[in-house]
């Protein structure tokens, strides 16, 4: 069913593409060259249906209708792309060091993970100078 939708959805974006690239604009007579396109009617210069416009106006409203078929057979399915997916894990906030941080500051700033020993941390801290 959806298979048949999409081939007559394709076919109808065609002819919709073709309709409206094959029209000529409002002002394409001699008249809306100089920006006189009917100033005697409230919205401009309109002509009778032709048969582009007819096409035009019934190719957009099988769009829509398609486009309304496809999103309702699409979301009945109930299906997800990343449906099977496993969540990634969880970064921990130790592990990033801030983007402004120096080499020198990150050793001063960032707590030792698990198991592992900082050499900072088993030094003894230094003697202050003394004074003469």
């Amino acid at each position: 069913m959806s298979a048949l939708i999409i081939i007559l959805h394709i076919i109808v974006c065609l002819i919709l593409i073709f309709a409206v690239l094959l029209q000529s604009g409002k002002a394409a007579d001699l008249a809306g060259a100089f920006g006189g396109g009917g100033s005697q009617t409230a919205f401009g210069a309109r002509g009778s249906a032709t048969l582009l416009t007819k096409l035009t106006t019934a190719s957009a409203i099988l769009f829509m209708i398609t486009s309304l078929g496809l999103w309702i057979l699409t979301g009945s399915e109930g299906s997800s792309v990343v449906g099977d997916e496993k969540a990634p894990p969880p970064v921990a906030a130790e592990t990033a060091a801030p983007a402004t941080a120096k080499p020198e500051d990150k050793a001063a700033t960032t707590a030792p993970a698990p198991g592992e020993k900082k050499a900072e941390a088993e030094k003894p801290p230094a003697a202050p100078p003394v004074k003469k």
